[in-house]
């Protein structure tokens, strides 16, 4: 194949929050935009309708600029599901009509649902793209055999971990706090986390629970009061990196009950920084954790399994640190950045795009004149 000389990447702007940005942010402090030269165009941010529009607009302009400049170039598009799915399968159509090799990458959880939901017509779209894509990136292994699973055979789909970042571990003491990382809604159990940590106050009545994302927290704050929790629970709201750090540093359990998921990039972070996990086996996440080895799995809804997992995790606190061990172990095998990022460059270099071999500023859009 002739070498491509640019690779324009799509994908949510700085400090938005969700997988998307965290996975590039991963890439650019590990040496990816150096090594290869990328052009990034933001699609979407955490701002009003209007200034997301302006960015997709701005987004789908630069892209036909690009092809009027490099003729040929490949494109890396970070996806979500849902609407977001769309927006961006119209951002990458100029280049798959100028035959353009196109990388879909694929965030988080939804797409079998959004599959399964649509109709005829839309399904049919769904697949295209998936299909005409020169390489679907999925995050896990089951969401990989699921794209695998509704595509022609000759669809190009790879797993691909996302890269996590390895700090040394703490050694602070740490308290019987239970941490949840996610979104605020009964889709990812925090009404039955709740109710699990409400079991766990006559055996252990320190126990807290901080719940650190968006969502719907006054329906969880009124479930709290309901089941005389909620001096016990704190929310933190979105927390970056900073805080997400000094929140894994000072957690005993890191605990997801959800009801569906990729690869929840939070669970990985827990892992990496030694945390003991107990999750929900949804999804990817019993590629990742084995249940009594680097964590615990409970089935979604499972209360009581939940309760007892925790319970014993916060009592026993040599077994939580064989765990935690064990996990990050785990985790650094497979999501350490000098093992992930070298799949992708490999994925990059066989579409034909053509290293740079030494550094170099990555040229993004501003988002004050975009939006």
């Amino acid at each position: 194949m002739e070498p491509t000389l640019r690779l324009v990447m799509l994908g949510a702007a700085p400090e938005t929050r969700g997988s998307i940005a965290t996975v590039v942010d991963a890439y650019r402090s590990h040496g990816l935009f150096a090594r290869w030269p990328i052009e990034y165009i933001p699609t979407h941010c955490d701002g009003p309708i209007g200034r997301n529009a302006g960015l997709a607009f701005k987004a789908l302009q630069r892209v036909a600029s690009a092809l009027a400049q490099y003729r040929r170039f490949a494109l890396h598009v970070h996806v979500e599901s849902g609407p977001a799915f769309w927006r961006d399968a119209a951002l990458a159509t100029p280049a798959l009509a100028a035959r353009c090799p196109v990388i879909l990458h694929l965030h988080g959880a939804g797409f079998e649902a959004a599959y399964d939901h649509a109709d005829a017509p839309l399904r049919a779209a769904m697949r295209f793209f998936l299909e005409r894509a020169a390489c679907v990136i999925a995050p896990s292994e089951s969401l990989r055999t699921w794209v695998r699973g509704i595509t022609r055979k000759e669809a190009h789909v790879v797993y691909l971990p996302n890269p996590v970042a390895f700090d040394p571990p703490s050694s602070a003491a740490r308290s019987n706090l239970v941490l949840f990382l996610g979104r605020l809604e009964q889709e990812k159990g925090i009404f039955d986390l709740l109710g699990a940590v409400a079991a766990l106050r006559p055996a252990i009545p320190d126990v807290r629970l901080v719940c650190a994302g968006d969502g719907n927290r006054i329906a969880v704050a009124r479930y709290a009061e309901r089941l005389g929790i909620a001096d016990a629970v704190k929310f933190t709201g979105w927390v970056g990196p900073s805080g997400k750090r000094a929140l894994l540093e000072s957690a005993a359990v890191f605990a997801l009950p959800t009801y569906d998921a990729s690869l929840p990039i939070s669970l990985v972070e827990a892992m990496a920084a030694g945390v003991p996990v107990v999750a929900s086996a949804v999804g990817g996440i019993p590629e990742v954790v084995v249940d009594g080895v680097s964590g615990h799995l409970v089935a979604p809804g499972d209360t009581a399994t939940l309760a007892r997992h925790l319970r014993k995790l916060l009592l026993d606190r040599a077994y939580a640190q064989r765990l935690g061990a064990a996990a990050r172990e785990s985790a650094r095998a497979r999501f350490a950045p000098e093992r992930a990022l070298p799949k992708l460059e490999e994925i990059y270099a066989s579409v034909g795009i053509t290293g740079t071999g030494e550094p170099r500023a990555v040229r993004e859009i501003d988002l004050r004149k975009a939006a």
